[in-house]
């Protein structure tokens, strides 16, 4: 429950008046943050939660998903998560499946989200180490 839920929920001690203005100053909460919550407004981040593209079981198979290719030594590359978040998303109801993939900024916010994606991530080959090891296999 956040600040603005507690202070509606506890109230104000006797003998103060009950209003907006005094839950501000008592609680330490904005007047219209309390005033939009007492109308039956959401929080910050319970609307967050709810925009969110996948759901918390979908966000966990795509992790483990990617997590388990990068040990078998085929790291996913970050933009083939917005693809892959997709096709998470087949399994659900028609009414809540999404009619398109996420935006383009989608795979960043989600790496930034889940920081076990963070640290797994690795950089393309060097073209130096390209033309030595590769380059003469590849060209005969």
């Amino acid at each position: 429950m956040d600040r603005a839920s507690q202070a509606l929920a506890k109230g104000m001690p006797e003998g103060m008046p009950r209003s907006y203005r005094s839950l501000e100053d008592y609680h330490g909460v904005s007047s219209s943050t309390l005033q939009r919550r007492n109308a039956g407004g959401r929080s910050k981040e319970d609307k967050a939660e709810s925009q969110l593209y996948l759901w918390p079981s979908e966000a966990k198979a795509v992790i483990d998903f990617a997590l388990q290719m990068a040990d078998l030594g085929q790291p996913l590359r970050m933009k083939h998560m917005r693809s892959l978040a997709f096709r998470a998303t087949r399994h659900r109801p028609q009414e809540s499946r999404p009619s398109k993939p996420p935006g383009k900024n989608w795979p960043k916010a989600f790496e930034q989200r889940y920081p076990d994606l963070k640290a797994r991530r690795e950089k393309g080959l060097d073209w130096n180490r390209h033309r030595n090891n590769i380059h003469g296999k590849v060209t005969h």
